[in-house]
């Protein structure tokens, strides 16, 4: 069916609003305006006015309604419309929405995924950790390495379902967006053979700077790459005028939690997926 993208941000930002939380994921918005066949748009709609939206994205899906439309049945028709394509579908929820429950509940789906928002205070130490010798830390060319970032981000994230399926495409569209700044995008290469063992992306909006995607290549593992590139992240968000640092992180990445702990970071949420089981 056929969307108005500005139709559905107004919505995310009136769901926002009112729930103090972002309504879709950023994969989402920028779906509003890609030609991707594999993403099916399900705008609730009331007397011609948009007041809900769902959107399945192949196994993931979202969904919104307006605060001034709820308990209409609006939530519950779009998830059965959403179980109805896809029965396998797995829903997201963001933040602790006390309809969200009872609304999983009554379609027998349970919480099978947890995405961890953890946060720290803006730092203060901004002189960068340094750099071991076998190791060559620059920022991000997209002529020279995008087509590097997107293999060693797929073997990095392998098992996740959605930052290991990132295309090039993908990169560029977020590349085209207002926040996108290479000077926080930094790639470690071995500095004996130039090949990418990771790389850390970084995002500041709005005075808040994010740990936007931190990927090591599984054969890196062990070398210490993770604390070193959140350390040179620490470093950036240090000399710029923030009121929060941020990150996502799944709640069953045990290595990657106790990193981000070490740097100060501690959990607020979490956004969970509920599905059938």
């Amino acid at each position: 069916m056929s969307i108005e993208p500005g139709a559905v941000r107004d919505l995310a930002r009136a769901v926002e609003a009112h729930d103090g939380v972002a309504a879709f994921s950023e994969q989402t918005l920028l779906n509003l305006t890609s030609s991707r066949e594999d993403v099916e748009h399900l705008p609730g709609l009331d007397g011609g006015a948009l007041v809900a939206d769902g959107q399945l994205d192949r196994d993931s899906a979202e969904l919104a309604v307006h605060p001034d439309h709820r308990r209409h049945g609006h939530g519950a028709a779009l998830l059965e419309d959403l179980l109805g394509r896809a029965p396998g579908v797995r829903v997201w929820a963001h933040g602790p929405h006390p309809g969200a429950a009872p609304l999983a509940a009554s379609r027998d789906l349970s919480v099978v995924r947890e995405l961890w928002l953890m946060t720290a205070p803006p730092p203060t130490q901004a002189s960068g950790p340094e750099i071991p010798g076998d190791v060559v830390v620059s920022t991000f060319e997209p002529n020279r390495d995008a087509d590097d970032w997107v293999r060693v981000n797929a073997r990095a994230f392998a098992s996740h379902p959605e930052q290991g399926r990132m295309t090039r495409a993908d990169l560029d569209a977020r590349a085209a967006e207002p926040w996108f700044d290479p000077a926080g995008f930094w790639l470690a290469r071995d500095a004996a053979d130039g090949a990418l063992l990771g790389s850390m992306w970084t995002k500041v909006s709005d005075g808040i700077g994010e740990i936007y995607v931190l990927g090591i290549d599984p054969d890196a593992q062990g070398r210490g790459l993770g604390g070193l590139l959140t350390a040179v992240a620490m470093a950036y968000f240090a000399g710029r005028d923030l009121t929060e640092v941020e990150l996502y992180v799944e709640g069953d990445n045990t290595p990657a939690i106790r990193t981000y702990q070490k740097a100060g970071f501690r959990r607020r949420r979490a956004d969970v997926q509920y599905a059938r089981t």
